[in-house]
């Protein structure tokens, strides 16, 4: 595989050597924050009221 050409920006891009375990996002609104997970087994995620700082 050439690992210099992959469409994933290089801070994402794995080395020969590893492999991607699990990759996921979270967004943080005024009113709650959203968080999704995926792995190999499936996806999570969660939604919660933001917590006021």
């Amino acid at each position: 595989m050439d690992h210099q050409h992959l469409s994933a920006p290089a801070c994402a891009q794995i080395s020969p050597g590893r492999r991607l375990v699990a990759a996921g996002i979270i967004r943080r609104r005024p009113d709650r924050t959203t968080t999704v997970r995926v792995t190999a087994a499936g996806v999570t995620g969660t939604i919660r009221k933001a917590v006021a700082r």
